[in-house]
């Protein structure tokens, strides 16, 4: 199996969190639901949330505040041929706009808690949850 390593990273505002529907034409996970996702090049895990979150969304660095880096952890995708190295991120999103690119055909802003309600790439719930277990979402620190 090859290994590759991804960031997934969460944007949260106002109690919800952005997920993001696959288009059809990227080459894995096609029509799932997901957070931003992408390859680590050479830079930092840090670096590549940030960069793909600019991609895959148009938002600023600016509109951006870490909330949680989580621990990296390996899933195991046999229909790829692929082990994945996920790096996942929560990020207090303080923009008012997205806009997606054509890795996804549209987004949602969702209370976590109807994340079974959408038909996900593996583990995003898990991902999601050990993020924002120690987190209190209702902090008015937290709302824009």
């Amino acid at each position: 199996m090859k290994r590759r390593k991804v960031v997934t990273s969460f944007l949260y505002k106002n109690g919800e969190i952005l997920l993001l529907k696959r288009s059809y034409k990227v080459g894995t996970f096609r029509g799932k639901w997901a957070g931003i996702s992408g390859y680590i090049e050479e830079e930092s895990s840090l670096e590549a949330a940030i960069r793909e979150i600019k991609e895959e969304t148009g938002a600023s660095e600016e509109n951006l505040k870490l909330l949680k880096k989580g621990l990296p952890f390996e899933v195991e995708d046999t229909l790829n041929n692929t082990v994945w190295s996920i790096h996942p991120f929560l990020f207090l999103f303080k923009g008012d706009k997205i806009m997606i690119d054509w890795e996804h055909e549209r987004y949602e802003w969702i209370d976590p808690k109807e994340i079974d309600n959408y038909s996900t790439v593996k583990n995003l719930k898990k991902t999601l949850f050990d993020l924002i277990e120690d987190i209190d979402l209702n902090d008015e620190n937290l709302k824009f």
